[in-house]
């Protein structure tokens, strides 16, 4: 992390994951073996796989900021923990002063992985996995990645342009199986959109049933009662009893106590179900490993009597 934290520095403006490659690898002096060392799925070498690690913890504490979807920059943060000249940075380091980096472990434990929240003066290892079964700690590895992927994706989606992104919800909710994958059955209304309404797709296959959908590219800001007013009314309008709003934001809870009281029914997806249902559904994601976890067939070694 401390390379890729004092080039930042250094360049003073935003970089993406491959310049920065093209820049520190050769820095490193690394020797022939490592720099040809891959991770065991063969699918990335494992000097670019821990490049990428580091920019995405670095972004989690806040010592990073994206700037545009591939690229990202050092923040004031930053530059004040470089001031102290560490002699290294990793993940210990990040939990001990960094509340953002916290959060975002706990965010991920919180899920079912069985163990107790990360707190600043913890002293387990990253992922727990000094306690955990070799299956646990596979589980851990994986939630991680996918979670580190519902961030990158969230970002990724708030640079999209407003007509792009109601494509991408649009595209989700047909992989969900609305609309029953037929052509027509589902369109974006348009930029302006149409009295609140940004898309539409069928519920089933035959089309008897049509539900609306709002889609809100924001940043930080959440969605509050109003929105969730205007688009009930646009719902009303079209006589529709079913809408989805979704948003890269979140929701206030007057947003979502406000549902639970309006005629049409809403469903309510906020940025991080969003990400999570794209990774689920394979919207925007691709595969690129594969491990069978398999165990002895006891049948196969039962010897006839």
């Amino acid at each position: 992390m401390l390379p890729v934290l004092r080039l930042a520095a250094e360049k003073n403006a935003e970089l993406s994951e491959k310049e920065v490659r093209k820049i520190l690898i050769p820095q490193l002096h690394l020797t022939e073996d490592e720099l040809n060392a891959y991770i065991p799925s063969r699918k990335r070498k494992t000097i670019d796989d821990r490049i990428h690690w580091a920019v995405v913890d670095l972004k989690q504490a806040c010592l990073l900021e994206p700037v545009r979807q591939g690229t990202f920059r050092i923040t004031a943060r930053g530059k004040a923990l470089l001031q102290e000249q560490p002699e290294s940075i990793d993940r210990k380091i990040l939990k001990k002063r960094y509340p953002e980096f916290v959060a975002f472990l706990n965010r991920r434990r919180k899920k079912g992985s069985g163990q107790g929240a990360a707190t600043a003066d913890s002293s387990e290892t990253d992922d727990g996995v000094d306690e955990a079964s070799p299956a646990e700690a596979l589980e851990n590895a994986y939630e991680r990645m996918r979670d580190d992927l519902a961030d990158e994706l969230l970002e990724a989606l708030k640079q999209v342009s407003p007509s792009f992104f109601e494509r991408i919800v649009v595209d989700l909710l047909l992989r969900m199986g609305y609309g029953g994958f037929e052509e027509g059955a589902s369109h974006t209304v348009g930029r302006s959109g149409d009295g609140g309404i940004d898309g539409i797709i069928h519920q089933d296959k035959l089309g008897l049933d049509v539900i609306y959908i709002q889609a809100k590219r924001w940043d930080n800001a959440p969605v509050g009662r109003p929105e969730m007013q205007k688009f009930a009314g646009a719902l009303q309008e079209k006589h529709a009893s079913k809408g989805v709003f979704i948003t890269t934001s979140r929701f206030t809870d007057d947003a979502r106590d406000c549902v639970t009281k309006i005629g049409p029914k809403i469903a309510l997806i906020d940025g991080e179900t969003l990400a999570r249902l794209m990774i689920d559904y394979d919207v925007g994601v691709s595969t690129i490993a594969t491990y069978p976890i398999k165990r002895i067939d006891s049948d196969y070694f039962e010897e006839d009597a």
